[in-house]
């Protein structure tokens, strides 16, 4: 596991380096495998099974491959895929699929997590559809990987970390250029938990190597007023199940030069915290700025 760095408070205009873009193209599984009549069964009455279809390269993503597809008739029928870990360390992935009907038409998309894939293992699962997907999609294509340290994956729910906060990334909102993603911790610990000032953050590119070239704003006024990452900070305390949340802000401008793309951000809530790899899609254009709000304390729910 990569050391995490001393996490600092960000200053007003803390340099961080520049972004390699890596595009990896999207692919298709274009049909089902061979229909076979089952063992032991004569004439048509027999149920059909799918013997599995060998993808090719054209079905590999970042480390991720399509590997066989359900002929079920059922357009709900799962596609399986493989992960493998080139890397020295334990990744957790998240993988995004488009559904597609028969013409190629992306119908809607789902979104997998593999928790904690080891070096050099290799492990199969099947899309799994979510409550709200369409069920029209026919066909599969991999249409993003995103892959993090395992130990500095965001963990939404499960066994408190232990370091006692949980650092998770929403999906963001974009209008006409300006991008907004939110950031929230929260404390499942037993104690106590103080906040005091700016997250941490270190950007890093597709390959997860730090981003260089980009000015870190300290509040998101300098980006767009009335975001809610404006004021000053404030010290905080957490009890357990309460949370806190930041605001990043950018403008996806681009100009002239290389645009700035950083899929992945390191998060350190303070000094001293454990960093959580979060995955806002930073795509900063040539801009060069990112503002970032202080923590502020989540309202109860009602």
């Amino acid at each position: 596991m990569r050391p995490a760095p001393a996490a600092t408070l960000l200053p007003a205009a803390t340099l961080l380096p520049a972004a390699t873009v890596v595009l990896a193209a999207t692919v298709v599984l274009a049909g089902c495998g061979t229909r076979t009549a089952a063992s032991g069964t004569t004439g048509g009455s027999a149920a059909p099974s799918c013997a599995p279809t060998t993808a090719g390269r054209a079905s590999e993503h970042d480390g991720v491959s399509l590997i066989s597809r359900e002929c079920a008739p059922s357009p709900a029928s799962g596609a399986a895929f493989r992960v493998t870990n080139t890397a020295a360390e334990a990744l957790t992935y998240t993988v995004t699929f488009s559904l597609l009907d028969d013409s190629g038409r992306a119908m809607d998309s789902v979104r997998q997590t593999v928790s904690s894939v080891g070096p050099g293992q290799s492990v199969t699962r099947t899309v799994e559809r979510s409550d709200t997907a369409s069920g029209t999609g026919s066909r599969v294509r991999i249409s993003k990987v995103r892959a993090v340290p395992a130990a500095e994956a965001p963990d939404p729910a499960g066994a408190c970390p232990p370091s006692g906060i949980r650092v998770t990334a929403d999906d963001g909102d974009a209008a006409m250029g300006l991008r907004v993603v939110g950031i929230r911790l929260t404390y499942c610990g037993t104690g106590r938990y103080e906040l005091d000032g700016y997250p941490g953050l270190q950007l890093l590119d597709e390959s997860r190597e730090p981003v260089t070239g980009v000015e870190i704003l300290r509040g998101t006024a300098g980006i767009s007023t009335g975001l809610g990452g404006d004021g000053p900070p404030a010290p905080l305390t957490l009890g357990p199940g309460e949370s806190a949340s930041t605001t990043l802000a950018w403008r996806n401008t681009t100009g002239s030069g290389d645009a700035v793309n950083a899929p992945y951000a390191r998060v350190t809530a303070k000094p001293g915290a454990a960093a959580v790899t979060v995955v806002p899609e930073l795509d900063l254009g040539t801009t060069g700025r990112l503002g970032v709000g202080a923590w502020r304390k989540d309202r109860a729910p009602r």
